[in-house]
């Protein structure tokens, strides 16, 4: 009666059963102890009702399409025949195991007092896990054909993995099919026990589903890095991956998601990458060239899943951006080294003083490479906050090839000091003050990728110094913001010199304020008297000796201004008035960096003219000397030297400021060239005149920053390679002052660490200081040759 009734179960026609009598007959068996026996009958009885009417019907549904396709599949079965071979094979086998769980399910009910038994008390399987084992050793395991090795699961597997190929494609297939046949591969084992780790699905399957998947991208990607170009093998990769997660998660299984994106990213990205990333033509230069954002995207996320590092489209970056940065040295380079061509000679009314066009090329040149390089910077943080997500590698690539060629340009220093000089002085035209503010934040950045920032203090402290001096800059609420930015970034000790620049002006102005309200007091009644605003300036805190321009290199040894006489009395008082309030000092004057007002007039044809001129302290100087001079006399370059002292240098470029620029040509020169000599005339241009009231008469290649020609650049290299010197013995002397005895290496370690953060040391350079240091007493070597040290000696 059991078996009858089971059998109806199996064959579909079970409506008519008593569950209740089926349970109660197993039930008086297991109590008479007949629960082996009833175990094993049932068992029996499946694996008989599976042979006879399931597999016949599955191998009927077995054709050569399918095992002609699947052992060869470049075989002549068509695509489309096999796919509904396939299709029909799998389904027939996924209804058989449908119905087979369904059976079981219900033959558990009805044996449920038995299950209890026999799990508890005879240790075996439920009837459940043995029925369905039952299924995989008769319908599934059971080789078939001539080939012994080939069985069901095989076939079924091979089918399933055909149509995951066939999609891959562009072929549509039946996705629910191929999912509900993986969801039965999950539910069978490799054993009666149920072992999670022995589904089917994990143990049979997916193996032979990734080394299909790993054979199938091996060849795509060898066919797309011969055929497409970079962008289209990143889209089609990062696709691909898209897809394996989306099958993974509606048609196959969740558990393989990671291991296919392994595959993926092995054979298709792995493999590759390099080489996609070098494409001629199309790879990562080329997008970062055309500023491919979403290009350059895909790049990133493909390499930084196989790449923590992203060695690849790490060095692509850096070549680059090195390459680019190089270009713009290059370019910055040729300018400064270009000399003034050669011009025919012109006249007074269309003059020019000779090289002041080639300075201003050059410091424009200078300007425009620090813009280029702050250019090319916002390019790239672009592209890495866009493409790469703000990856910190990608940042320290980015800053580690910033420095590189940054620091490959000996001018960079002072390329960086003249432009922020100009954003200082002229505060950006047509720029808000955010933008300039802005600007400034990016040139801070660049200060920060200098490795000498010792020379960039040399030359920014000479160009502040003017400034000041000359009343340039914007504000000094500008100057002090600046300096505040550079400590934020580059710490206290690099700005200390320079605050002191602003504290000496600020004391200089309270002076001078002081000075003008004695004058007041004094109730000159003089109107025509000449008024003096003199600043009172630190010679140890001012770089006097880089901003003077006079002829001597020794300042002390330099000839004595002959001033006019109403500016030497006005000169004179100020002078007995601060050293009234300071004894002890001494005032030293420096009037090429002054400048002054005048009221000059002109009278041509019964017509006079006024004017307010803004001239140098030297070009005053100059111009008060026609004061008493008779109409039509002039005097010669030989007799204005003689009557003013002015050093030769100095006296050339006022006098050609005077009388060769058209538009304040106040004087006359005779011979018209441009060339000054000795025998040179000089007279008053009464004819003068112009569409302004007041007048700056700007000094030829003086008075403002520039661009050091190559002379004055060996000089400033060796007053910084004095002044580093001074720098490395106070560092080792710290250092040994601390740690009383240090080998050679040590010290020379913890010596270049200290000094890196102002200069890049040089290692020949620490090693004569340090031998100095001994030859002062400072140090003396260790008593072992052997071992190289030193002893502070205190």
């Amino acid at each position: 009666m059991i078996a009858t009734s089971f059998n109806q179960i199996f064959g579909k026609s079970a409506s008519g059963l008593s569950f209740e009598e089926i349970f109660r007959q197993c039930y008086k068996l297991v109590l008479k102890k007949k629960a082996d026996l009833l175990y094993e009958r049932v068992i029996k009885l499946e694996q008989v009702w599976l042979r006879e009417n399931v597999r016949t019907k599955i191998l009927l549904l077995v054709t050569p399409s399918i095992t002609v396709g699947l052992a060869d599949q470049t075989a002549v079965a068509d695509s489309n025949e096999r796919r509904i071979a396939g299709e029909r094979f799998a389904r027939a086998l996924k209804d058989a195991f449908n119905h087979h769980a369904l059976s079981m399910s219900m033959i558990t009910d009805v044996m449920m007092y038995m299950d209890k038994y026999m799990s508890q008390d005879g240790g075996k399987p439920s009837i459940y896990a043995a029925g369905m084992s039952t299924f995989r050793l008769e319908i599934l395991k059971t080789p078939f054909g001539e080939d012994a090795a080939l069985d069901t699961l095989s076939l079924l597997e091979n089918v399933v993995l055909d149509m995951i190929r066939m999609e891959r494609k562009g072929e549509v297939i039946d996705r629910s099919l191929v999912r509900q046949c993986c969801y039965m591969l999950e539910g069978l084992y490799e054993s009666s026990n149920e072992d999670e780790t022995t589904k089917l699905y994990l143990t049979s399957f997916e193996p032979k589903f990734l080394e299909a998947s790993r054979q199938f991208y091996k060849s795509e990607g060898q066919t797309l890095l011969a055929e497409a170009d970079a962008s289209t093998f990143c889209t089609h990769a990062r696709r691909r991956l898209s897809e394996e997660e989306e099958r993974c998660k509606q048609t196959i299984s969740q558990v393989t998601e990671q291991k296919i994106k392994s595959v993926v990213e092995q054979e298709l990205i792995q493999a590759h990458m390099r080489e996609v990333i070098n494409m001629e033509g199309t790879g990562v230069k080329n997008m970062l060239d055309n500023d491919k954002i979403q290009d350059l995207a895909n790049v990133y996320d493909l390499i930084s899943r196989v790449d923590q590092r992203k060695g690849a489209l790490r060095e692509a970056l850096q070549k680059r951006v090195i390459e680019q940065g190089t270009e713009i040295n290059k370019a910055a380079n040729v300018i400064s080294e270009a000399q003034p061509a050669p011009k025919p000679l012109q006249r007074p009314a269309e003059g020019k003083a000779p090289a002041e066009k080639s300075l201003s090329q050059q410091t424009q040149a200078a300007i425009n490479w620090v813009e280029q390089v702050l250019e090319l910077r916002n390019k790239y943080d672009r592209i890495w906050v866009q493409a790469f997500n703000k990856d910190v590698v990608m940042e320290k690539a980015l800053e580690v090839s910033f420095q590189d060629f940054i620091n490959s340009n000996d001018q960079s220093p002072e390329h960086l000091s003249l432009f922020l000089d100009e954003y200082l002085k002229r505060g950006g035209k047509d720029k808000t003050d955010g933008e300039v503010d802005a600007i400034l934040d990016h040139g801070i950045l660049l200060l920060q990728y200098l490795a000498n920032k010792d020379i960039f203090e040399r030359y920014y402290k000479r160009h502040m110094a003017k400034r000041l001096l000359m009343k340039k800059s914007v504000s000094r609420e500008m100057e002090r913001l600046m300096l505040s930015k550079m400590k934020m970034k580059i710490g206290n000790q690099f700005t200390q010199k320079l605050e002191a620049l602003i504290r000496d002006t600020e004391l200089s102005d309270n002076l001078s304020a002081q000075y003008k309200t004695h004058v007041n007091a004094l109730g000159d009644p003089d109107p025509k008297r000449v008024e003096l605003d003199c600043r009172v300036l630190t010679s140890t805190t001012w770089p006097f000796e880089t901003i003077r321009k006079d002829d001597d290199d020794d300042s002390r040894k330099r000839p004595t201004i002959k001033w006019p006489s109403t500016v030497d009395q006005v000169r004179q008082r100020f002078e007995q008035f601060y050293l009234d309030k300071h004894t002890g000092r001494r005032l030293e004057w420096v009037p090429n960096l002054g400048d002054a007002d005048l009221r000059a007039t002109f009278t041509n044809n019964g017509k006079t003219r006024r004017y307010e001129l803004n001239v140098s302290t030297y070009g005053m100087i100059i111009l008060m000397l026609f004061n008493d001079l008779p109409p039509g006399e002039y005097l010669t370059c030989e007799q204005i030297q003689a009557e003013t002292n002015i050093p030769q240098a100095d006296l050339v470029r006022n006098l050609q400021s005077l009388s060769l620029v058209a538009k304040w040509r106040v004087l006359k020169k005779d011979p018209p060239h441009k060339e000054v000599k000795p025998s040179d005339k000089f007279s008053f241009n009464e004819g003068f005149s112009s569409q302004y009231l007041k007048i700056k008469v700007s000094v030829v290649s003086g008075g403002g920053n520039r661009v050091e020609n190559s002379e004055e650049r060996r000089a400033t290299q060796k007053k910084t390679d004095e002044e580093r010197g001074h720098v490395i013995d106070a560092a080792v002397v710290r250092i040994m002052k601390s740690r009383k005895t240090l080998s050679h290496s040590q010290l020379m370690t913890e010596t270049l660490a200290q000094l890196s953060s102002r200069f890049k040391p040089d290692v020949n350079m620490i090693k004569k200081r340090i031998e100095s240091l001994i030859d002062r007493e400072f140090l003396e070597r260790g008593s072992d040759p052997a071992q190289p040290s030193y002893v502070y000696m205190a």
